[in-house]
């Protein structure tokens, strides 16, 4: 009866002891999640966060919200910076729209798609003007006045006319231009021997550019070439000169393509062509 008895003591101490450390301890989590959340409810939390920074170690370790509010504190100043930036990137976009042209600069027109791609045409004798010299306005060369533009084959124009033979800018900005001319040598019985021995002299193969503006005489923008001198035993020979360049050009302005020997120009719609688009 005595074993019985403290067997049964014992069991009673132990579930009063559990019992009683299990309230303990959730008097205690109630009472750090209250802390807690008085840490973030406090009627001085803007205050407190505002001068965390002030506070030496000795405070923050009397005050036991201190981290708590610190953490607090530091995710309000990345959500307002983040804030800030954002509306600052949007006030100056908005700026750039909307600010008054300085005196003498033309408003930008709205951005659009300015190119063209212009190939040879099965015209080719009548696409070659006289001798440049004999003209005024037209530099150097034979000028290349028949191109195709009518969307056969590659060839298109897009916000860009063509006069001419020249490509009409219509919008001030910087445009890439190119041009590539296929020359072709190919003898003909019918043709007469003189002009044949000429023609088989080493020739000079020059492409042109050149821009019209209000200016007398046309600028030339750039300019390629190669040598070349045909063997009598060749039937025939085959050259192709390109070249492309970045260049400002002003509404109105005109370009076009002249060469040093428009006889032996062949107008391949894949070989010869002339060009430009707007890139700024």
């Amino acid at each position: 009866a005595v074993l019985v008895a403290a067997v049964l003591l014992q069991s009673v101490c132990v579930a009063v002891t559990f019992l009683y450390f299990t309230s303990e301890l959730r008097q205690l989590q109630d009472s750090y999640s209250k802390s807690g959340i008085a840490c973030l409810t406090g009627e001085e939390i803007g205050n407190s966060i505002h001068d965390l920074e002030l506070l030496d170690s000795q405070d923050r370790e009397a005050d036991p919200c201190w981290q708590v509010k610190w953490h607090l504190g530091k995710l309000i100043k990345k959500m307002m910076s983040k804030s800030y930036e954002e509306n600052i990137s949007a006030i100056n976009v908005e700026r750039t729209l909307t600010l008054p042209h300085a005196e003498g600069q033309q408003p930008r027109a709205p951005s659009r798609r300015i190119a063209a791609h212009l190939t040879g045409s099965s015209s080719r004798r009548s696409s070659l003007s006289s001798r440049i010299n004999t003209l005024p306005r037209r530099g150097i060369g034979h000028k290349l006045n028949n191109w195709e533009s009518s969307r056969k084959g590659h060839s298109f124009l897009y916000n860009v006319e063509l006069r001419n033979g020249e490509l009409v800018i219509p919008q001030t900005g910087f445009y890439y231009i190119y041009s590539q001319i296929y020359f072709r040598f190919r003898e003909n019985e019918n043709e007469d021997s003189d002009l044949l021995g000429q023609i088989r002299n080493p020739k000079q193969l020059v492409q042109y550019v050149y821009k019209l503006t209000n200016y007398p005489e046309p600028i030339l923008l750039m300019k390629s070439a190669r040598t070349s001198c045909w063997s009598k035993k060749a039937e025939y020979g085959l050259y192709s000169i390109y070249q492309g360049g970045v260049f400002q050009l002003k509404r109105e302005d005109r370009i076009f393509v002249s060469v040093s020997n428009s006889d032996i120009v062949d107008t391949d719609k894949e070989a010869s062509f002339f060009g430009a688009f707007m890139i700024g």
